[in-house]
Order: C-alpha cells, then sequence, then structure tokens
C-alpha cells in the first residue's frame, strides 16, 4: 500500500514478473560493489593479495593497489555502460539483459579463481563491463513498462535489490569472515554465479518494451505487449489510450535520436539535469561508506566492521523500503533535499569528530555518522537517481540521455574512489575522517542543485513531461498540476486544459 492507494491493482502476473526478474539484476551490483569492498578487510584476502609489513608483522593491502582496484573498475563501468546502451538500442532491452549475464559467467570464473592480486585486480575490472550494462538497461527497460502512476516504485525496485543484495552478501561475508584460509573470500565472490544465470535462462520470457518496439516500428508487437503487462489491471480503453499517447509522442519524430541532440537547445537543458542528478550521486561521498566503509570501520576498532556492515545494510533496506513507500505518494524533490540535508548534517559531523585525534567515545559517534549517511543516502539519491533520470529525457533520446547519465555516474564515482584511498591513508594526505568537509560540501551544493534546477515529474506520463519541456514551463508549475497516485483520471493523455503555458 502507498498511503490509501495499493500498488498491486496496477500490477498483472506478467508485468510483476517482469519487473522482478529485471530488477533482480542488480543483485550483483551489490555482491560486486559490497562483496568485494567487505572481503577486502578478511585476514585471508589481505595475506593473498596483500604485502608483508614487517614493522607491523602483518599483511596489509597495498594503498596504491586499493586505489586501482576501487578507482580502474569505474573506467571500465564507463565502457559497459556505452557498450550496454548500444546493444540495447539496437537490438532490445531483453538482448542486453541476455548477452551481460552470459559475459558475466566468464568473469565470475576469473574472480572465483584469482591466485594473485594482477589477477584480481583485472577480473573487478572486466566485470564492470557487465556492471556498466546493467546500468544502461534496467531502470530504462522498468520505466518503460511501468503504469505512470507506479513508475517512481518500479524503478526504485534497481536500488532495493541493490541494498538487499548487499545486506545478502554481508551475511555472508559476516558468517565467512570467521574462517582462516582463501574460503573466506572465495565463498561470496563465488555468489556471483547465480544471478547472470537465473536471468539469462528467464529474460526470454518476459516481453520486450512496447515503447522500445513502436520506435522500431513494430507496432503490432507493441500493442500486443503493451496488452500483456497491462491486462487485467487495466479496462480496454485505458490501454489502447496509453498506446495511443505513446504513439502520439512518437509521431513528428519517430526515429531514434541522435547522440548529438542531447545538447541541441530544446534538450541541453534535460541533458544539464541528468548528469548533474548523476555526478552528485557520487560525488556527495557515497563511495566512502560503500567502497571503503568496512575498511575505515575496521581501522577504529570500536565495532566488528563485518556486524557493522549488517546492520548498515538492514538499515539502508528499510530506508530504500521507505523512499519506494513515499516517492509516488509525496514526490522526488521532498525526499531529495531531505537526503541530501542528512548526508551533509551527517559528514560534516564526522568531519568535525576528527579534527582533532579522536577518544573511543568520538570514534563510536563517527560510526554512528556513517549509518546516519546511509540513512540520507538512501531516502533521496540512491534510488531517485535513476527515478528521474529515465522521466526527464524525451522518449526518442531516452538511450542517449541514459547513457551519457550513466557515464558521468561512473566517471565521478571513478574519481571519488581512486582518490580516497590518497585522502584517508597514513602516508599520504591522512584525512581520515575529515574527508567529511569535503563531501559535506558537496552535498549543500546539491540541495541547491535540486531546489533550482530538478522538476517535479510525480504522477505525470512520459508524453505530458516531454509537452512541459517544450512548452519551456517554468520549474515551479511542474508540479501543480500533476495527478495524485490513484487519481481516476487518464493516466496517458495530456489533457490540453492543464497544459501550463
Amino acid at each position: 500500500m502507498i498511503g490509501h492507494y495499493d500498488v498491486r491493482k496496477y500490477f498483472n502476473k506478467r508485468l510483476a514478473l517482469s519487473c522482478s526478474l529485471i530488477a533482480l539484476s542488480s543483485f550483483n551490483y551489490a555482491f560486486d560493489n559490497q562483496g568485494f569492498a567487505q572481503t577486502q578487510a578478511m585476514d585471508a584476502f589481505e595475506k593473498k593479495f596483500g604485502v608483508y609489513d614487517a614493522k607491523a608483522k602483518t599483511w596489509a593491502l597495498d594503498t596504491q593497489w586499493k586505489s586501482y582496484f576501487n578507482g580502474l573498475p569505474y573506467l571500465t563501468f564507463a565502457c559497459g555502460v556505452v557498450i550496454g546502451s548500444f546493444i540495447s538500442a539496437q537490438f532490445g532491452r531483453r538482448w542486453c539483459m541476455f548477452v551481460m549475464s552470459i559475459y558475466a559467467l566468464g568473469t565470475a570464473t576469473i574472480t572465483t579463481t584469482s591466485q594473485s592480486s594482477d589477477q584480481i585486480l583485472a577480473a573487478r575490472i572486466l566485470n564492470y563491463i557487465y556492471i556498466g550494462m546493467e546500468l544502461s538497461v534496467v531502470p530504462v527497460f522498468q520505466s518503460e513498462i511501468a503504469p505512470t502512476q507506479i513508475r517512481g516504485f518500479m524503478v526504485g525496485t534497481y536500488q532495493l535489490t541493490i541494498t538487499f543484495g548487499g545486506m545478502v552478501i554481508g551475511w555472508v561475508c559476516n558468517g565467512t569472515s570467521k574462517i582462516h584460509d582463501d574460503r573466506s573470500w572465495r565463498i561470496p565472490l563465488g555468489l556471483f554465479f547465480i544471478i547472470p544465470t537465473i536471468i539469462a535462462s528467464l529474460i526470454w520470457f518476459i516481453p520486450e518494451s512496447p515503447r522500445w518496439l513502436l520506435i522500431q516500428g513494430r507496432m503490432e508487437e507493441a500493442r500486443i505487449n503493451l496488452q500483456k503487462i497491462r491486462e487485467g489491471a487495466f479496462t480496454s480503453d485505458e490501454i489502447e489510450d496509453e498506446f495511443a499517447s505513446i504513439q502520439k509522442g512518437l509521431q513528428s519524430e519517430p526515429e531514434q535520436g541522435r547522440f548529438k541532440e542531447l545538447f541541441s537547445k530544446s534538450n541541453r537543458k534535460r541533458t544539464a539535469i541528468v548528469v548533474g542528478l548523476n555526478f552528485f550521486q557520487q560525488a556527495t561521498g557515497q563511495a566512502f561508506a560503500s567502497q571503503y566503509g568496512t575498511l575505515y570501520v575496521k581501522s577504529l576498532q570500536t565495532i566488528n566492521s563485518f556486524n557493522f556492515n549488517v546492520i548498515n545494510g538492514f538499515i539502508g533496506l528499510v530506508i530504500v523500503l521507505l523512499c519506494l513507500y513515499l516517492n509516488d505518494r509525496v514526490g522526488r524533490r521532498p525526499l531529495l533535499l531531505i537526503g541530501a540535508a542528512i548526508q551533509a548534517t551527517s559528514l560534516l559531523i564526522m568531519g568535525g569528530l576528527g579534527v582533532h585525534t579522536p577518544s573511543y567515545s568520538q570514534k563510536s559517534a563517527i560510526v554512528a555518522m556513517l549509518s546516519l549517511f546511509t540513512v540520507g543516502f538512501n531516502v533521496g539519491w540512491a534510488a531517485l537517481t535513476y527515478v528521474v533520470t529515465t522521466e526527464i529525457p524525451t522518449l526518442r533520446l531516452r538511450d542517449n540521455s541514459q547513457r551519457i547519465a550513466s557515464v558521468a555516474n561512473v566517471l565521478t564515482f571513478f574519481a571519488v574512489s581512486f582518490s580516497l584511498p590518497y585522502l584517508l591513508d597514513t602516508g599520504y594526505a591522512n584525512l581520515q575522517s575529515k574527508v567529511g568537509f569535503i563531501y559535506g560540501s558537496l552535498s549543500i551544493t546539491s540541495i541547491a542543485f535540486v531546489y533550482f534546477c530538478v522538476p517535479e515529474c510525480q504522477g505525470r506520463s512520459f508524453e505530458e513531461i516531454d509537452q512541459l519541456f517544450r512548452k519551456k514551463t517554468p520549474l515551479r508549475e511542474f508540479h501543480k498540476h500533476g495527478k495524485p497516485l490513484g487519481s481516476e483520471a487518464d493516466i496517458t493523455g495530456f489533457s490540453e486544459s492543464k497544459e501550463v503555458a
């Protein structure tokens, strides 16, 4: 339920299964991201791939290697986004998901059989082509098959499964961390085989995106597929109206748009918004919590770092569920603003606690601020970046827009992840928790960006959003005439009486 409206009434069985299978794919994003983040803190992993510190009489991962290991994969992530968006645009959403899943089985084999630091570094770098392909297709596929009323909910499941997958891998790592040989890290990384096998086996049982089929001129297939994912939940007239609305949106420009059109006078504002959203999602410090949180908490010696990850994973899951509950009811902008404010507060407090050598109680407070940061990130930027990124572009440029947005996302993540070891470690900047001042300042900037630049698209069809942008509607006017969740009004058309001059 969302408010007094039942989300289930917008789903039929085929749509529910399609949404679930598409969302399931993002488990592997979490398995890779959190799996490697947590196994790096395992003694057996450090002994296998690290160097021996004679002075400290222990094994440790080299700072430069950590920078490569956590930063370089995001360059191939960007390559994966480009490859995936091309396959998705040319051959369809299902083909993209099938190809990336088969590819992932190969990189999983390299990962689990790694014997040297160079081999596991190469495995992670190669695997991120798969992760990039996933980002290029999953939010787009979900947004294109979702009814307008629950589009935010459906696209938000991308982040929900990432968060749930992170919690699952956290449980696994918490258990295997007590094993004192290579099984401690090989077992969690072995989970990489499961999801691609399921996706590759079942993807052909769900319908292709009706919007993509219409762009390809395959009208009858598009009509049949829309019927499959709507019948039982909507009347025949409503389904026909939605189909007609999508057709109308493509009539004047039926072909796929060219990349350079993203920067044309009529589209550059939309492009700037989606790039800005994806920049701030990563620039506000989530890599510090997700990539280095386990290692950093371990260095503070206040709480078992693997227990911390289980706790943080549960917190993240609850907050993402809250975001899914609210975003189709209260809108995207309020949640983005609230989430960014919580992030800024937690990061600045964390930075302040680290100005002088922290006591045990201050170190505990720093750990608590990491958890509060997780709350803020999952309230806003975690899920809603993908929701708004798929809502803003015009339909014919959606693949190109997703491509440039995702590349901006991963390049920002690369810059943050690559620089963090040098910012954190002794012998370099040694900022420790004072990095909170850097990311806290960027979080404050992100609040201004949302307030002044991001429109509210809650309750509007893609075709309505497109018309509002074409009419150069002022930002403050976007939300005034949006339909509330569960409105009995026509979900697909854009009534002339509602147009904003």
